[in-house]
């Protein structure tokens, strides 16, 4: 895909009179962002190994003209050929997804302001809690708790694009078919060294139960039910570690009201988030 100078807005007078002709015609088509850079549009574009380096380095050098810094280059996996070409120009991968592969290139004969990949996993640990003062257990397949004999909170990642509280209730749902209420975030663990040496997160969630029947994911849970809150604080491998511990004794004490978590405040924007803070008190 290429276009005339003229079709792309993020050209200026002074950069088109210092291209040739043949060089406006093999520019890229690319929209400027927030921070002085491109994202290139090559969505559509031809999979020509050679016109597409003709272009990128056109491209490049029009956008160094211009005082652009960052270069952004999102490409499909059915353009794979495209990378080694980025690649000899100086870009570098800055991210994939299981459909692209994201490349980078700094420009400037600066230090270099783009920010890492994400650093960190996001989790939930879910604590779901009946009027009975039973809390809903699992017994995982695999894991570090596989044939442990703890039964423990369900618990699982966070999907991109998806909440904190829709997480909890997802994964809820997913493990033991129970449908929840979410109510509070009651703290959060910060750990690292995790999985492809990112850091993590785990958030620790408050629900309530809207059903009852058990129905166990039998792909990654070998056993499910309710248990009553002190047996489950109670259980020796949850004595014997005092992440567990802390998070147990935390959760009990909110179910019983002695301490106060975060609620989630729906923040209107087209890019939806929530805010989570605790309650203010009006009296």
């Amino acid at each position: 895909m290429v276009v005339s100078a003229s079709e792309d807005p993020s050209n200026n007078d002074n950069a088109i009179n210092a291209l040739s002709g043949e060089e406006i015609h093999q520019l890229l088509k690319a929209r400027e962002d927030r921070y002085d850079g491109v994202e290139v549009d090559v969505e559509n574009m031809h999979n020509d190994v050679r016109r597409f380096a003709s272009s990128l380095k056109a491209s490049i050098t029009h956008w160094a003209r211009q005082g652009k810094k960052g270069v952004w280059i999102k490409v499909a996996k059915e353009q794979a050929k495209l990378v080694p070409v980025a690649i000899e120009e100086g870009f570098w991968y800055h991210h994939a997804e299981p459909s692209y592969v994201m490349l980078v290139l700094w420009i400037p004969k600066t230090p270099c302001t783009i920010p890492d990949n994400a650093s960190h996993q996001v989790g939930i640990a879910a604590f779901v809690y009946n009027s009975k003062g039973e809390v809903l257990v699992v017994q995982e397949k695999c894991g570090p708790y596989k044939d442990s004999g703890l039964w423990k909170m369900p618990t699982g990642r966070i999907k991109q694009g998806e909440g904190i509280k829709e997480g909890a209730i997802r994964e809820v749902r997913e493990e033991t078919g129970i449908d929840t209420e979410f109510i509070q975030v009651v703290g959060f663990r910060d750990g690292h060294n995790a999985p492809f040496g990112k850091s993590d997160l785990l958030f620790v969630c408050m629900l309530k139960p809207i059903s009852f029947d058990i129905v166990i994911q039998d792909s990654e849970i070998s056993a499910a039910k309710w248990m009553a809150v002190d047996e489950f604080a109670a259980q020796p491998k949850m004595q014997q570690s005092k992440l567990l511990k802390d998070i147990a004794s935390v959760c009990v004490a909110n179910m019983q009201g002695r301490c106060r978590g975060f609620s989630s405040i729906e923040i209107p924007s087209r890019k939806p988030s929530a805010f989570y803070c605790s309650a203010i008190d009006t009296e």
